[in-house]
């Protein structure tokens, strides 16, 4: 069956190849979801490709330029887009929602990510600061266990290891 549609098909395009690369193109299609144009009869996507190719239900200059634009590495921006953007008024600093540097520039993504250990580090101080607090703010009278004596002091050698490594 499918040789018999090979030979319908091969004078609707250029030649074989193009006929390889349009028939896959809309056998991808048909993979990813979309309905056929002719009967499937039970057979498989490549052979209703090549039906739908030989019965002119499906453009082929359409499938050729998608296989086209998969293939390309650098596509070219569609202007019409960026112009609409910018008619709307819409502007980074309105869109962008991170951190803003002192000097009021905004901080992007990629810098912040390289920040985190500097923020993790500080987080640990603050934490080791809060609990020096709550230590001094207990009452005299109030008993601490000689467990939460050792967790503090392996909190606070943990934290003078990490300073002396930094």
């Amino acid at each position: 069956m499918a040789r018999i549609t090979v030979e319908d098909c091969i004078d609707k395009v250029e030649g074989p190849y193009d006929l390889v690369l349009i028939a896959k193109e809309r056998a991808v299609q048909l993979n990813s979801g979309e309905k056929p144009n002719v009967d499937p009869e039970n057979d498989k996507n490549t052979v209703i490709a090549l039906k739908e190719i030989a019965e002119k239900k499906i453009s082929v200059d359409q499938l050729q330029e998608s296989a086209i634009n998969k293939l390309r590495k650098h596509v070219k921006p569609d202007t019409g887009i960026s112009d609409q953007d910018e008619s709307e008024g819409d502007d980074f600093e309105n869109i962008y929602k991170g951190e803003v540097s002192k000097s009021g520039v905004p901080i992007l993504p990629s810098k912040r990510a390289r920040r985190i250990p500097e923020k993790i580090e500080i987080f640990k101080v603050n934490k080791i600061q809060k609990k020096k607090l709550e230590e001094k703010n207990l009452p005299e009278n109030s008993e601490i266990s000689l467990e939460e004596l050792k967790d503090q002091e392996k909190i606070e050698e943990d934290s003078i290891e990490t300073s002396d490594n930094n």
